[in-house]
């Protein structure tokens, strides 16, 4: 009922949109093993699939840092070096969200941290793209690829060129991504000029492991369309001892432009950049009207899924499916399929399957008839 806060279950059953999921982050820790086996890699902890997704997670959520956190993906990348393997990782990542009701979603992948076994940065994207068709097939679902290029190598341009030359296979966009703090997003200008000069679309991690001015240059610099966690925005904030909120320019400029935020409130928790779900900014901004979307970041990493991530910001702040409906049009609308698909996913998928959802449960006329005859 619209009223009830929805249960997990309930909130796997909607229609969701996902736009910030790194493929490298959401592996299966079976698969992990499996491939691992095969490729003669040898860095795993243990291979106990069980043990090792545990041990994934909880290394993943213990520092309270980025850079940290970012240590834990030495194992997943460490199998991702063969076509296969990136095939097969892709099709269960598009399984793995469809299961979860995802009916679309943006998955990022860095393809330069895929070719140490010799594989070329054409048949990285290619092999997962392979995967996303594959593993997405008759399952409702439509997943596309981000390119991601690591802000702290020197081959942004190359990837730029990577993600327009496969645009019309399956890859809607263009990132930078890896620790923020000295890896500021204009030491890219050229990439990101590119990128706009080609018509394409542009998203930046900026404002999680570092403050205002990586969102300031995000925006105002490389032309993001959207930002990856943007979580520092808040620093632009202040609440006054009324309770209204006092936006500045740079916040007022990103909510006034309608620039979508992509959160990950439990990723942004263990990295750091927010102390706990019910202190994240998240809450604030959506109070404010910001374009918030709920994103999942690392769903191994971080133990996840965009259903858990709904159902602790119901649990946290009070959600109902008003609530969980606007973050998904939100996302949908800030998608980069073109706009006649978005369109198409709001009237004919996502609208329906809430209002589906909001119903009020339907008593049959013979129920109805027997309670009336009781004495």
């Amino acid at each position: 009922m619209v009223g009830m806060a929805p249960t997990l279950d309930q909130l796997r059953r909607v229609p969701k949109v996902l736009l910030h999921d790194h493929l490298d982050g959401g592996l299966r820790p079976a698969t992990i093993v499996e491939l691992a086996e095969r490729s003669g890699y040898q860095g795993l902890p243990t291979t106990d699939p069980a043990e090792l997704g545990v041990l994934i997670s909880s290394a993943a959520a213990s520092h309270g840092n980025l850079e940290a956190y970012l240590q834990t993906f030495r194992h997943t990348v460490g199998v991702m070096q063969t076509c296969d393997a990136l095939v097969r990782v892709a099709a269960e990542c598009a399984e793995d969200l469809a299961a979860d009701g995802v009916v679309y979603a943006e998955v990022r992948f860095a393809p330069e941290l895929h070719v140490t076994a010799g594989l070329s940065l054409d048949q990285v994207v290619e092999a997962v793209l392979e995967g996303f068709a594959a593993g997405s097939a008759g399952r409702g679902i439509r997943v596309y690829a981000l390119l991601t290029a690591m802000r702290t190598a020197a081959r942004s341009l190359e990837i730029a060129e990577l993600a327009v030359r496969h645009r019309d296979e399956g890859v809607v966009g263009f990132d930078i991504a890896g620790a923020e703090a000295g890896s500021p997003p204009s030491r890219h200008l050229d990439a990101f000029q590119y990128v706009e000069r080609e018509n394409f679309h542009i998203t930046i991690h900026a404002g999680e492991g570092f403050g205002l001015p990586s969102i300031w240059e995000a925006v105002q610099w490389c032309g993001a369309e959207r930002l990856g966690h943007g979580v520092r925005i808040i620093d632009d904030i202040t609440v006054l001892p009324d309770g209204t909120a006092q936006l500045g320019r740079l916040a007022s400029f990103v909510r006034d432009r309608r620039i979508p935020l992509e959160m990950c409130p439990t990723s942004n928790v263990h990295t750091g950049a927010a102390p706990s779900i019910k202190e994240h900014p998240i809450g604030l901004l959506r109070q404010l009207s910001f374009r918030v979307t709920v994103n999942t970041d690392n769903r191994l990493m971080s133990g996840v899924s965009l259903s858990s991530e709904f159902a602790a910001l119901c649990e946290t702040f009070g959600y109902g499916w008003s609530d969980v409906q606007w973050l998904t049009i939100n996302a949908m609308k800030s998608a980069f399929a073109p706009f006649d698909e978005r369109l198409e996913l709001i009237n004919t998928v996502i609208k329906p399957g809430f209002a589906s959802a909001m119903a009020p449960p339907v008593t049959s006329r013979h129920a109805v008839g027997s309670l009336a005859r009781r004495p």
